[in-house]
């Protein structure tokens, strides 16, 4: 069922979305899910949040990484506005929803996508209409248009936190088959009027452009900058200029790739006795320093299909089944690091002759560690101009993670 369709530039059929559900069902069950599917001369370019299918079509060879970045770029705002982003908002909001399908973009071309400009001058009172309310910000006119003229606050603050994800891939063996870092830079900004802040990094780039090679570094690829930065300036001495966005913003993201030893340590024994019951047991150890603390750890082994009757004993934490979608979930609240736990698992076990056929997918770990950046990256203020009293505070937090209806938009 089609919830919600906009036909920017008119030259694809509103009838070629019937033909999606079909189209993906049919991969799905072929196993062959694409993001991108084809009906004739149509092309279909998806993404899926909770319940929702949201779409694209295009007849010409459009820039995939753009309509892809716009869709995600709708799921954020709608969430902004709404809170949650499922069937029941869409179709509680229709009016607001479509008036910001014709901000976000126009004639196929992305327009306005910061959800604070767009809260300026569309709000979720759809019963009420003002004629002073109908003018358009200057803001969106504006040089710099992600920032409102006028702002005021009585103290000058910015928040940094740093935050860090590892994808990591270990073999049973204990090698390291595969590491990589994804962070990003996150503000909180509270400064009056239009301040300028120049941030630096302890990029290797930069260090060897100014000659300096002391002191630890790192090397960032895939760099990405909200649209706030000065590209040029970065491009020539690497210093990260810009006009902040107000309240909570991403300022970039990066890449590094670099070989990572595990932070938590899994080693596991499985048991089968007489075609009857299986034993697991899995030891955890933190491999990062004593003084910090690993959070909301989840450690997640998976079981076979047909397992049953499940019995659990931890040193720490609570242990769950999960049946549908055969694990079992070990949750430790708070992993001080060199600490070892302990958690054994019994399921009752009809049969195992499927467990060849199932293969066997590896134990997922989920944590996060606050103030501990594995890459060692370093962000300091060069300057903050216009802010007489302004406040850096700066976080780094590690996290660590192992991967409907429909919305129609053409």
């Amino acid at each position: 069922m089609v919830l919600i369709c906009r036909n920017y530039k008119g030259d694809v059929d509103m009838a070629e979305i019937d033909h999606f559900l079909p189209l993906l069902m049919t991969q799905e069950e072929e196993g062959l899910t694409c993001p991108i599917m084809s009906h004739g001369n149509v092309h279909f370019l998806w993404i899926k949040h909770t319940n929702l299918y949201l779409v694209a079509t295009t007849n010409k060879n459009s820039n995939a990484s753009l309509v892809y970045a716009f869709l995600y770029k709708v799921v954020e705002v709608f969430t902004e506005y709404f809170t949650e982003l499922e069937e029941e908002s869409i179709q509680d909001n229709f009016v607001v929803v479509y008036e910001l399908l014709d901000e976000l973009m126009d004639f196929g071309f992305p327009q306005t996508t910061d959800s604070k400009i767009l809260q300026e001058y569309i709000t979720q009172e759809g019963t009420k209409l003002e004629v002073a309310k109908t003018k358009v910000p200057t803001t969106v006119t504006n040089a710099v248009s992600w920032r409102s003229e006028g702002i005021k606050y009585k103290k000058n603050e910015v928040f940094i936190d740093v935050i860090e994800s590892i994808n990591l891939l270990v073999n049973a063996n204990g090698s390291v088959m595969s590491s990589d870092i994804v962070g990003t830079v996150k503000l909180k900004t509270m400064l009056s009027g239009m301040p300028e802040l120049r941030l630096g990094l302890n990029d290797r780039a930069l260090f060897a452009l100014t000659g300096r090679d002391k002191g630890k570094t790192v090397t960032m690829e895939d760099v990405k900058f909200h649209q706030c930065v000065r590209l040029s300036r970065f491009e020539s001495d690497r210093t990260i200029s810009f006009i902040p966005p107000d309240g909570e913003s991403e300022l970039m993201s990066y890449r590094i790739n670099t070989h990572v030893k595990p932070l938590i340590w899994i080693e596991s024994v499985i048991e089968k006795f007489s075609h009857s019951r299986v034993e697991i047991m899995v030891k955890a150890k933190g491999q990062f320093k004593k003084q910090s603390v690993a959070n909301n750890v989840e450690v997640r082994v998976p079981v076979p299909s047909d397992a049953d009757s499940p019995k659990f004993k931890t040193s720490t934490g609570h242990a769950k089944y999960v049946p549908e979608k055969n694990l079992a979930v070990w949750t430790i609240k708070s992993f001080p690091g060199g600490k070892e736990f302990l958690m054994r698992a019994s399921f009752g076990l009809p049969s195992v002759e499927n467990d060849e056929m199932e293969g066997k997918p590896p134990i997922t770990v989920n944590f996060e560690i606050p103030y501990f950046t594995v890459s060692g990256i370093q962000v300091s203020c060069v300057c903050a101009r216009a802010c007489e009293y302004t406040v850096l505070t700066f976080e780094n937090k590690l996290m660590r993670n192992q991967s409907g209806d429909l919305l129609s938009i053409n």
